[in-house]
């Protein structure tokens, strides 16, 4: 059985897509319908009762969910690939602090720009007085840094790319931060990324 990525175009489910692809893994990918839980298999609920994408089917049947876990799986699942540093290594603990700042204050912050529950002076408010410093925070680092970690690729700069994509979608202006900016450009140079947008037909950012 080959592994299935169950997604929504745009979601978090790009980050475990680019993963994938730089770990050079064949897999199928599976559209989910947010509004009725359904694929063309019949009812996602079946797949993960949690509803929420991404979630991976490996091989053997078993089924991974959670954005961060899944990026750490394929990572390791694939060491010479070098996705993340080896176990054991202080290298390797910066770097899973990496994803997990991306899981809990980048990712979480955009989820509620997107809610419906929250009004729009609120979210402005918010972009502002929350999102903005991490903003800040991720241009200095990135200012002498390429990807996250230096000059290695992980899989937390393909996470971190997934959710610097979103801002542009609910009216948050990133474009003034200039090394954020640079390092997306250098993201999407990356194969991986151009042909997961492009299989989630996802147009230029």
């Amino acid at each position: 059985m080959m592994m299935k990525l169950y997604f929504s175009p745009g979601s978090c489910g790009l980050a475990p897509q680019i993963a994938l692809r730089e770990a050079g893994q064949a897999f199928e990918l599976v559209q989910v319908d947010f509004a009725t839980k359904t694929t063309v298999e019949g009812d996602y609920l079946q797949v993960t009762a949690k509803g929420c994408v991404p979630a991976l089917r490996l091989e053997d049947g078993d089924v991974l969910t959670e954005g961060a876990v899944i990026l750490q799986w394929i990572a390791d699942a694939h060491p010479q690939c070098r996705l993340l540093p080896p176990f054991g290594s202080r290298e390797r603990y910066r770097a899973l602090a990496w994803v997990n700042y991306v899981a809990t204050d980048l990712h979480r912050g955009m989820a509620l720009m997107f809610s419906p529950l929250v009004d729009r002076e609120s979210k402005a408010r918010f972009a502002e007085g929350n999102l903005a410093g991490k903003f800040d925070y991720l241009d200095a680092h990135l200012a002498d840094h390429d990807y996250l970690m230096g000059a290695q690729f992980s899989v937390a700069d393909a996470y971190l790319y997934n959710v610097l994509c979103w801002p542009v979608r609910v009216g948050v202006d990133i474009s003034g931060y200039r090394f954020i900016e640079a390092f997306m450009a250098r993201m999407e140079q990356r194969p991986s990324v151009g042909a997961a947008r492009e299989a989630e037909g996802l147009g230029p950012r």
